[in-house]
């Protein structure tokens, strides 16, 4: 049986925990699990607070059949249906953003990837924002390849996004129509185009706690520093629109062992906080250090002005981390 302060202070020392130590964390009573996780965050990210928005650049109409989406072609939803938005509508939001004191923006577009066309036009929309704001630019557009990945880094994108969404071993019951290791490419490829990489899951999609864990320690061995955690919102007209929800105390055990895992990353919660009663105020002091704010894709979130008074008020400063 292991003990969470002696195997938190060997990670202090510079220890990587594994897998089988992982589960058995994950069994520890909670509270004394989220207070060593807070711990290894103040240690290794000191109180910087990574903080970014999100657009829906394109929506509906996905030949991806995910079962949680609400943006599949396959799933019976009132998401909304359009192409890329117009230039001006992406760049007017960035400048907002940007005004309120968020760091990252990030572009996200429906579908299993953009045309070389697309593409070329989204280059355009970030060389206007890069000229027009600071605001840092991501993206989420798929499974693009290198040559792709090359042209956004040389129009001014910082970081792909790129989820995993969850263990290799449960990947098939979520989609078929892509594959883990199209996923594990399209990373791969991002990296090596230069550019850093935002990757994390949904979490509430019937997997185990060992899914979860695995799909940590895949991050890790990718090198991913920007580990969005997200918590399903069950939505109607979805193969998992029934599934139940997580609980606060759910969401509080995954990130705590998350930073226990990878302890120097931004672990960032992301859709599914406003679902949560304190939205996501006691994962900010469990091992969280990073959000998305205001709305998701498809589903309200907290407004940014509401986010930036609390983490005022647990004291931490909103800064870039681990770049």
């Amino acid at each position: 049986m292991i003990d969470v302060e002696t195997l938190g202070n060997e990670i202090l020392e510079g220890k990587l925990i594994t897998g089988q130590e992982a589960m058995e964390l994950y069994n520890q009573p909670l509270e004394k699990l989220c207070q060593k996780a807070d711990e290894l965050r103040r240690h290794f990210c000191s109180n910087g607070f990574d903080i970014c928005t999100i657009i829906n650049g394109k929506s509906g109409r996905c030949s991806e059949n995910c079962r949680f989406c609400a943006q599949s072609a396959y799933n019976h939803t009132n998401a909304a249906e359009y192409p890329l938005l117009p230039a001006e509508e992406i760049v007017a939001q960035a400048k907002l953003n940007h005004q309120q004191g968020v760091l990252r923006y990030s572009i996200v577009t429906s579908g299993k990837r953009l045309s070389d066309d697309e593409v070329d036009k989204m280059c355009e929309v970030v060389r206007k924002i890069r000229e027009e704001t600071g605001i840092s630019v991501c993206i989420s557009f798929g499974l693009l390849n290198e040559g792709q990945y090359r042209k956004l880094k040389k129009a001014g994108v910082a970081r792909v996004h790129n989820n995993l969404e969850t263990s290799r071993r449960n990947f098939p019951n979520i989609c078929t129509t892509h594959t883990f290791d199209d996923k594990i490419n399209a990373i791969r490829a991002a990296q090596a185009a230069g550019l850093s990489v935002c990757s994390g899951g949904i979490m509430g999609l019937g997997e185990a706690p060992e899914d979860r864990i695995d799909m940590a320690l895949t991050l890790r061995e990718l090198g991913i520093k920007s580990i969005p955690v997200n918590m399903l919102n069950p939505i109607p007209g979805t193969p998992m629109g029934q599934n139940k929800r997580l609980t606060l105390e759910d969401m509080r055990r995954i990130v705590a062992v998350y930073r226990f895992i990878l302890p120097d990353a931004s672990i960032r919660l992301a859709g599914g906080r406003g679902l949560l009663e304190d939205k996501g105020r006691s994962c900010f002091i469990s091992g969280a250090n990073a959000a998305i704010s205001g709305d998701m894709l498809t589903t309200a979130g907290i407004t940014v002005d509401t986010d930036m008074m609390l983490l005022k008020e647990l004291g931490y400063e909103v800064r870039y981390c681990n770049e």
